[in-house]
C-alpha cells in the first residue's frame, strides 16, 4: 500500500528575502527560513543590526547575507530587485505604528504610517513578482499584517487602516499571481513581545487590557511566528493562497 507523503517544509536551494529583519518579527522569520534551508537575505535600511543577524545565522551553519535597503525609497526598491536573482520567498516585513486617538492624528502621522506599511509593502511585492516573473520561479509573497487587519482597536484608526488594506491588497494580489505559480498569504499576528513592544506592556493596565482578549492567556513570541511563516513559505502549503493565517490566541474567536 502506498501512503500519502506529507510535503516538504525543507527550504533548501530557494532564496528567501526578509525585509525589517534587523531584530523581532523579521530577524525571527529569517532564521527560521535559514533552519530549513534557505538561503536568507535580511534587508533593513542599517547595516549594524542585520549585519549581526546574517553572522548569527552563519554561525549556526545557516545561509544568509545582510542587504541595505530602504523599502521606502522605490528607486533603490526597483534596483535591488534589478539587481539580483528572483527570490522565491518574500516576507514583506517592514512596517510602523502611532498609536494615537483618531483626534491626535496629524498629517504626518498618517504619512508615516501609511507610506510604510501600505505603499512600500505593495511596491516591494510588485518588482518581487517583476523579478519572478523575469526569471520564471513560482514563489510565495508573505506579507505581515496583524489581527488589527480583521478587528479595530482604540488609538490604532491608522494601524488599521493600513492593515486592512494588507488583507485586501493581499486577496487582490493572490488572484493576478495563481496564473503563474506565485501565492500571496498574510500573517496576522496578536501582540508580539518584541525589543520596540515590550516597553508598552510595563503599563500594567494595557498589558491587562491585552491579556485579556488573548484567549490563550499570554504575549505572543516571535517563536509563534516562525513556523507559520515556515509553513506559507514551503511545499507544505502549495494550494493555499489569498488568506490570511490569523496567530491571535484567540483574540478574533468572539
Amino acid at each position: 500500500m502506498s501512503l500519502p507523503q506529507t510535503p516538504s517544509f525543507r527550504m533548501d536551494g530557494r532564496r528567501a528575502l526578509v525585509t525589517g529583519a534587523g531584530r523581532g518579527i523579521g530577524l525571527a522569520a529569517a532564521a527560521g527560513l535559514a533552519q530549513a534551508g534557505a538561503h536568507v537575505t535580511l534587508a533593513a535600511r542599517t547595516l549594524g543590526e542585520i549585519e549581526a543577524g546574517a553572522a548569527a545565522i552563519r554561525e549556526t551553519g545557516g545561509l544568509a547575507e545582510a542587504a541595505v535597503l530602504d523599502v521606502s525609497d522605490l528607486r533603490a526598491v526597483e534596483a535591488f530587485f534589478a539587481a539580483r536573482p528572483a527570490f522565491h520567498v518574500l516576507v514583506n516585513n517592514a512596517g510602523t505604528n502611532r498609536p494615537k486617538a483618531l483626534w491626535e492624528v496629524s498629517e504626518e502621522d498618517y504619512d508615516a504610517v501609511l507610506d510604510l506599511n501600505v505603499k512600500s509593502a505593495f511596491f516591494v511585492a510588485q518588482h518581487a513578482v517583476k523579478a519572478m516573473l523575469r526569471d520564471g520561479v513560482a514563489g510565495s509573497l508573505i506579507h505581515m499584517g496583524s489581527q488589527m487587519g480583521h478587528v479595530g482597536g482604540p488609538r490604532r484608526s491608522l494601524y488599521c487602516a493600513s492593515k486592512w488594506a494588507i488583507e485586501g491588497m493581499n486577496k487582490a494580489f493572490a488572484l493576478d499571481l495563481a496564473p503563474h505559480c506565485i501565492r500571496s498569504n498574510t500573517i496576522a499576528p496578536t501582540f508580539i513581545e518584541t525589543p520596540m513592544t515590550r516597553p508598552f506592556f510595563e503599563d500594567k493596565a494595557f498589558l491587562d487590557s491585552v491579556l485579556a482578549k488573548i484567549k490563550l492567556g499570554r504575549l505572543g513570541q516571535v517563536e509563534d511566528l516562525m513556523g507559520p511563516v515556515l509553513f506559507l513559505a514551503s511545499d507544505a502549503s502549495a494550494l493555499i493562497t489569498g488568506t490570511s493565517l490569523i496567530v491571535d490566541g484567540g483574540w478574533t474567536a468572539d
